[in-house]
């Protein structure tokens, strides 16, 4: 993606979803996004993970959800950080050219966060503690959860934007795209509530789902 094309070039792009969430989906991932981005707030201080890092697992998150608005943003802050276009180009694709293998165990994870749409497998987290750590795979978790509400929201707004430049998405609906912007606009402060309070009575800050691989065979 060149940077000179700028976003409306961009989302003009794509001419249908790779993915659609539904406004509980969007509200829940809102809910979350607080106490994760205060992590990877948190991580810029004490660089326990590389920011690099970070932002190429969420460039893995972008490429399974079909983020166009997503894309060019994170394509431009990876770019300020000194990643190369072929390293960009190669995860917002799905491939692994650039995958270090000591970041392999990660990224599989924040595309398989992505897959199940923010509800990942619970022994897949696990596998990601034991491989890396518990403080480290939060900051993961975090730049996962940070990146699918971004998703979530910028999916619509960039079906939108195509549309105001006489590009309908195949199998969208203005109700839809305005509905996802409009009501996700009102319900962020909501959420933010939510998920402070969610905090203050020690809930935690994610959501997964227990079954084993076996179960669903």
């Amino acid at each position: 993606m060149k940077k000179k094309g700028g976003l409306s070039e961009s989302v003009t792009q794509r001419d249908e979803f790779k993915r659609k969430f539904s406004l509980w989906e969007l509200y829940r991932s809102f809910v979350y996004a607080p106490r994760a981005v205060s992590k990877l707030i948190g991580n810029k201080k004490s660089k326990l993970l590389d920011p690099h890092f970070t932002e190429r697992l969420q460039l893995a998150v972008t490429e399974v959800n079909g983020c166009a608005a997503c894309s060019y943003q994170h394509t431009q802050m990876a770019l300020s950080q000194g990643m190369t276009n072929e390293e960009i180009n190669s995860f917002l694709s799905g491939g692994g050219d650039f995958t270090k293998p000591e970041e392999a165990k990660a990224i599989v994870f924040a595309q398989h966060f992505a897959d199940s749409k923010g509800f990942p497998k619970k022994y897949a987290y696990e596998a990601i503690v034991e491989e890396y750590g518990k403080k480290e795979a939060r900051i993961i978790l975090s730049a996962c959860q940070v990146m699918i509400a971004g998703n979530m929201y910028g999916i619509p707004f960039s079906a939108f934007l195509s549309r105001l430049h006489g590009k309908k998405y195949k199998g969208s609906s203005l109700f839809y795209e305005l509905g996802m912007l409009i009501v996700g606009f009102i319900s962020l402060p909501i959420a933010i509530v939510h998920g402070f309070l969610r905090g203050l009575i020690g809930l935690p800050n994610h959501r997964f789902d227990k079954s084993r691989a076996e179960d669903e065979e």
